[in-house]
């Protein structure tokens, strides 16, 4: 099947699910005329500017649970989620499950999408680092009882077959520019896809741990980076907890060694800020335990009486079923429907996306790989995406044909370039990959 997707891959319709599906499956594979998909101008809105919002710092009274605010933005031509997820310091679970049906990799330009930068903080003593499997984020608490400060930063964790572990634990040692001495389990799964690796792989653009490493004191576990940034938010590790690149910086300059690190898995969370009472509701890792959903309402009773307002609880069922990951306020007497909306703002559109992968210009002696002919623009337009989005990325762009569009990636600047992307479309997508050389037409 030369050149074309994998027929186990459907790009007939745009569908949120297939797009995650291929996305956790392209960027789990760690250690622990021309079209040119490039954005053109966002539409004009009135809004604050994005330096006026709240991401990672944030102060917090002893007394109170909910940090940030959520806020809106309307995307331009040429976004993609996991882009906005991004710049806005989100997990791609986060900014999905607060946008159902948005279109992951090709949505409406113009489409006016909510970035939920407000959280709950996990019901545990605020004390080092914090880390909420359901939630996909890692807490980090400093400062002191008068006055107390939290950062935060989206995650990503084991796969149900390699899960993250939880339980209190500490730094034991930090490392700049690690070296991953590959896991015997690791390297014998990356045999079998024809895919060997070395016993070790070096500092560089394909190591897996990324710039910076904080070893925990359970064995082989890691907090670190990575070269594959838009896993950030997956069930895509093999247990460690990955960070941003640009996150895992911060954490690691600020997080001394034995700080202490405990790691939960609460789906649902329940704060107070204000004396309204909040509830957040994450999709429960593994099979949901009704038993789980029974204690939150208890512990909801127990807080609307405490409070002294009446909460709503058809609402309660409502964020508990949709699971979207935003801080609900419950009490009757607050304002807002339901999303935290009233706390919600409009933010205008970045004049630039950190970290948004960018296709080099063409040229007429560089090698290529033909990943895909389809008869659909979307549909190629949203497997270029993906592809682009690969860690380390391999550069993919859309070219019209007389039948359909051909998503073509490149230039690369020789044939083992060429024949190392082929691989690499195969392993990570399925992808079928052709060589195309210089003199041929593109």
């Amino acid at each position: 099947m030369t050149g074309m997707v994998n027929l186990s891959i459907s790009f007939t319709r745009p569908c949120l699910i297939v797009s995650i599906v291929l996305l956790v499956f392209a960027l789990s594979l760690d250690g622990c005329a021309l079209m040119k998909n490039v954005p053109t101008n966002p539409p004009t809105v009135q809004g604050v500017p994005e330096e006026q919002i709240e991401r990672n710092d944030f102060s917090v009274a002893r007394e109170e649970d909910v940090i940030g605010r959520p806020a809106f933005i309307r995307l331009g031509n040429g976004d993609t989620l996991p882009d906005i997820a991004r710049h806005f310091s989100l997990g791609i679970n986060e900014i999905n499950a607060s946008n159902p049906g948005v279109d992951t990799w090709v949505p409406e330009a113009g489409e006016r999408i909510m970035l939920p930068l407000s959280h709950i903080l996990p019901d545990s003593p605020r004390k080092g680092i914090i880390i909420n499997l359901a939630a996909m984020r890692l807490f980090q608490f400093k400062g002191d009882s008068r006055l107390p400060a939290v950062s935060t930063y989206p995650v990503g964790i084991g796969t149900a077959e390699r899960p993250s572990p939880t339980g209190q634990m500490y730094v034991q040692r930090k490392t700049v520019r690690p070296t991953w001495h590959v896991p015997a389990s690791i390297s014998q799964d990356h045999r079998k896809k024809g895919d060997p690796l070395p016993p070790k792989v070096l500092p560089g653009p394909l190591n897996p741990l990324g710039e910076y490493a904080l070893y925990l004191s359970k064995s082989t576990y890691l907090v670190h980076g990575t070269n594959k940034p838009y896993s950030i938010g997956l069930n895509a590790t093999n247990g460690c907890i990955r960070l941003y690149p640009e996150d895992v910086k911060k954490l690691y300059e600020n997080t001394p060694v034995n700080t202490p690190v405990r790691i939960v898995n609460q789906p649902y969370l329940i704060g107070q800020r204000d004396g309204v009472v909040y509830l957040e509701a994450h999709a429960p890792l593994g099979d949901a335990d009704a038993d789980e959903r029974e204690k939150i309402y208890a512990r909801l009773r127990i807080a609307e009486k405490k409070s002294g307002r009446t909460l709503d609880w058809r609402k309660v069922g409502e964020t508990l079923a949709g699971a979207e990951g935003i801080p609900v306020p419950l009490s009757e007497t607050g304002q807002g429907s339901g999303k935290g909306t009233e706390e919600a703002i409009e933010v205008r559109h970045p004049d630039k996306i950190y970290g948004r992968p960018e296709i080099p210009e063409m040229k007429t002696d560089a090698w290529y790989v033909s990943a895909a002919d389809l008869r659909d623009k979307t549909d190629a337009t949203r497997l270029a995406a993906i592809i682009n989005h690969q860690g380390p990325q391999i550069p993919a762009r859309v070219l019209p044909k007389k039948d359909g569009y051909r998503v073509l990636s490149g230039p690369f600047g020789d044939i083992n370039e060429a024949k190392d992307a082929v691989k690499r479309l195969k392993i990570d997508l399925e992808i079928e990959g052709v060589v195309v050389e210089p003199s041929r037409e593109k």
